[in-house]
């Protein structure tokens, strides 16, 4: 949801500033990639390494890597053997998100796949104590249910996007399948009564879900 610049910029001035790779990371990918917007940039970045901080998980896995800024700030939360797996299906940014990878400390953490989500993630042989979903909205309830019997109980599921520049609100046609696809989802949620969820009014929109 969009916040007035003024409040934004409060925001930001008041939160821990960004560190240089992520500044970096956030430069390049407006600079080189398509659709820079979907990076989580410097607010929800920090927020996503406060939830991990907190949660301080063993391994986490993330649906949507894009250029890696949320992998890098999730992955800050870390167990001191903890792992983070992350997938994306776009090959042609992978060079990209390894680049930066490769500079963070963490990097020894970090397994990254490319490929289809749906396929790749019952190859993994983990559960997680996070789980972070930001791919394509049509599939989250297929993510969410792949996934659900792999999240340790108390463990945390977010997902992004789900006000989706508040289409979520308004009259939708019956094509839009990526706004179909969050109702869907957004709704199965507050209707599952294995786990606790609230929706906060984030950038787009945080679902954090906690199972029970």
């Amino acid at each position: 949801m969009e916040i007035k610049p003024k409040i934004e910029e409060y925001i930001l001035a008041h939160t821990q500033r960004e560190d240089d790779i992520l500044k970096e990371l956030d430069r390049q990918t407006n600079l080189k990639i398509l659709r820079p917007r979907m990076l989580s940039g410097h607010l929800q970045g920090e927020i996503l390494k406060m939830i991990s901080y907190m949660i301080k998980p063993q391994n986490i896995l993330e649906i949507g890597t894009f250029t890696g800024y949320s992998a890098i700030c999730l992955a800050k939360g870390l167990g001191e053997d903890g792992k983070l797996f992350t997938i994306d299906i776009n090959d042609e940014i992978a060079d990209f998100a390894k680049s930066f990878f490769d500079k963070v400390s963490m990097k020894d953490k970090i397994f990254f796949y490319i490929g289809d989500a749906l396929k790749i993630i019952p190859k993994i042989d983990e559960n997680f104590d996070l789980v972070f979903i930001d791919a394509d909205k049509r599939e989250y309830l297929d993510y969410y249910n792949l996934i659900f019997d792999k999240v340790n109980k108390g463990g945390f599921i977010i997902a992004d996007n789900v006000l989706w520049d508040g289409k979520v609100v308004e009259k939708v046609n019956k094509n839009d399948k990526q706004t179909l696809g969050l109702l869907k989802f957004n709704d199965f949620i507050q209707n599952d009564d294995r786990v606790e969820n609230v929706m906060f009014p984030i950038r787009d929109g945080l679902m954090v879900i906690r199972k029970k």
